[in-house]
């Protein structure tokens, strides 16, 4: 007899015997049951082919697929074969929808994927996304969108042309705690907004990595990490700057920064009044912060865009609260959003515009560090 037999005779036991007991003991199951959720099963998930198999796309974007409902993984795109037999296996992908870069375009005749994922270099993103449109596939295509404003609005062109979506890979705008401090800010919840303080970097390492290579990645740490200050400032305040001004610093000789910048500091202002102080840098210890100052107190999340461990904290009536939020996948969240987009024929909350107003306002930012000079935009 098994555990579970014995279990089931011994809850019999306690509430009678015959048909007495198996009554009342219907009635207790009946009510457990009532009590268990079970969730529903998924609906129909798109198919996704990811384009790069780089520390991405194995540490973060193919694990999250096991998160999503509407998403999942068909086809990988790689310049190394063994590489991505390795991952097909792992992740149940059909060796046949393996693809490099000169057959990718034979992804149209491949009615499993649905849409793309472009998780390449910067200076790649252009063209991996026009041709992704071109075959037919709505794309997804990692920040920042492009290496220039020209390249944003071929890609946008691209899409509408073949009447497809893209959206770009804004993922802290679908987490929950970003999406708190959006609802917090818009809704004033704390009277009007102020200022605004945005500070992300790291310490960057090995000085031969495409991130520190100008023609790849089309900048240093503004590019790379300072994007999360500018968006971060965009989405919570919910305006677009006017002007800005900023300073950039880089450590003399050191081997990492022959091409790129190390630091920069830049100031947004925007037609309400607000101001934003942000900043970026590949050369000091983690910093992950974006902090909203209103007329009756301040929220902020420290972190603020680490895949896990984001924290938030609220500043009112004199005390201090740390509100709880689940913990989510942000790149499950970011392709089960572009999936309902698609199948909804909705467009997505980041499309190819939002990473064109960033590349439009990191161009003035790095204009405004050369010159001196405040940039109206």
């Amino acid at each position: 007899m098994s555990e579970e037999d014995l279990t089931r005779r011994r809850f019999l036991s306690t509430v009678g015997k015959g048909v007495a007991a198996g009554s009342v003991a219907a009635g207790l199951l009946r009510t457990a049951s009532a009590q268990l959720r079970v969730p529903d099963p998924p609906d129909k998930k798109l198919g996704w082919a990811i384009v790069g198999l780089g520390s991405l796309a194995i540490n973060q974007i193919l694990p999250a697929f096991s998160q999503c409902e509407k998403s999942k993984v068909a086809a990988l795109v790689s310049g190394h074969r063994d590489k991505a037999e390795k991952l097909a296996a792992r992740y149940g992908v059909n060796s046949k929808n393996i693809y490099n870069y000169e057959n990718y375009d034979t992804l149209r005749d491949n009615s499993e994927v649905d849409v793309i994922y472009i998780v390449l270099p910067n200076s790649m993103h252009a063209e991996y996304t026009i041709r992704g449109s071109k075959a037919g596939k709505h794309v997804l295509c990692e920040k920042p969108m492009a290496n220039t404003p020209a390249d944003c609005e071929a890609m946008i062109a691209a899409a509408k042309q073949a009447n497809r979506k893209l959206m770009i890979a804004y993922r802290c705008q679908y987490e929950p705690f970003n999406r708190e401090m959006i609802r917090m800010a818009r809704e004033k919840e704390l009277g009007e907004l102020k200022l605004i303080q945005a500070d992300h970097g790291f310490k960057i390492g090995d000085p031969t990595q495409w991130r520190l290579n100008r023609a790849m990645a089309g900048g240093g740490s503004l590019m790379d990490i300072g994007i999360y200050s500018l968006n971060a400032a965009r989405f919570v305040s919910g305006e677009e700057p006017t002007e800005i001004n900023a300073m950039m610093y880089t450590t003399p000789n050191d081997p990492r920064f022959r091409e790129v910048e190390e630091n920069i500091n830049f100031q947004l202002r925007f037609p309400s009044g607000l101001m934003a102080n942000c900043s970026s840098s590949y050369g000091y210890q983690t910093q992950s912060r974006v902090r909203a100052v209103a007329t009756n107190g301040w929220f902020e999340l420290e972190p603020s865009q680490n895949y896990t461990g984001l924290r938030m904290r609220v500043f009112r009536d004199y005390v201090l609260q740390e509100p709880s939020f689940p913990q989510r996948d942000h790149f499950a969240l970011e392709m089960d959003h572009m999936s309902d987009c698609v199948m909804n024929d909705k467009t997505p909350l980041t499309p190819g515009e939002e990473g064109l107003r960033d590349m439009k306002l990191i161009m003035a930012i790095y204009e405004a560090a050369k010159t001196g000079r405040t940039v109206k935009v």
